[in-house]
């Protein structure tokens, strides 16, 4: 992604008129209802679709913190679906959305902050990470979400790079984490695949990777508590819960 790309994708969220969602609407509604009304396909149903069926399993794992001030990294927020939903399930959190084109993103709120990125820029990444901590005063997530591209080559680069900014028993997920098995597009390079790379950090190996150097290896496997793996509702959802010791 070039330059003046991703500056004509940003110029277009900064003038785009946006659906704020800062009112006390649907504070009490469960997840699931939550993506629906906002059009996110982690829920059941999905634009009178079946959708992933991700609600039931992020509540197993989240719904202790529903009250508690948290901080949120979602890679691949495209209009803001879940976004929106995690704001009003997670009423005292702060959502911090990383995408390549936020010109698609349609809600606004205090409690969200919306950066157009392209993960791979190592440079630019670290320069928005130091800006967030500095302004909201904290020094890693409690959660990360990854919902991004799907391609092994970002969902490797994005763990090696974010998990380390990972609050001390926070949760890293990956969604559709299997993509790179059954679809060749997003097998974009070759090396290890997503539950290939669980096994080994299950049983604290090293493994051939091209995008995970012997120091992030090393790190993720100290600092790898338990990993949950789930299926969702259609044949390609797969997510999996990564918690950091």
């Amino acid at each position: 992604m070039n330059f003046f790309s991703l500056f004509k994708r940003n110029l277009i969220y900064k003038f785009k008129k946006k659906i704020s969602i800062d009112d006390n609407l649907f504070r009490d509604k469960s997840l699931d209802f939550l993506f629906n009304f906002y059009g996110s396909d982690k829920a059941n149903n999905f634009d009178q679709n079946i959708g992933h069926g991700f609600s039931d399993i992020y509540v197993k794992h989240f719904e202790n913190l529903r009250d508690k001030k948290i901080n949120i990294l979602e890679i691949g927020s495209y209009a803001g679906a879940s976004a929106a939903a995690f704001a009003k399930y997670f009423p005292k959190s702060k959502i911090f959305c990383f995408d390549i084109n936020i010109s698609n993103f349609k809600f606004t709120s205090k409690q969200i902050s919306v950066y157009g990125i392209d993960i791979k820029n190592k440079k630019k990444l670290k320069k928005i990470l130091a800006n967030i901590f500095s302004r909201e005063n904290f020094e890693s997530f409690d959660i990360i979400i990854d919902d991004g591209s799907h391609y092994l080559s970002d969902i490797l680069y994005s763990l090696g790079c974010l998990f380390k900014h990972l609050d001390k028993n926070g949760t890293y997920v990956i969604e559709d984490f299997k993509h790179p098995n059954y679809y060749e597009y997003n097998k974009d390079i070759d090396d290890i695949l997503v539950d290939e790379l669980i096994k080994k950090l299950k049983k604290k190996e090293f493994f051939n990777s091209s995008c995970l150097t012997a120091n992030d290896q090393s790190f993720l496997i100290k600092s790898v508590a338990a990993v949950d793996v789930y299926k969702g509702n259609l044949s390609d959802s797969d997510i999996c819960f990564i918690k950091k010791k």
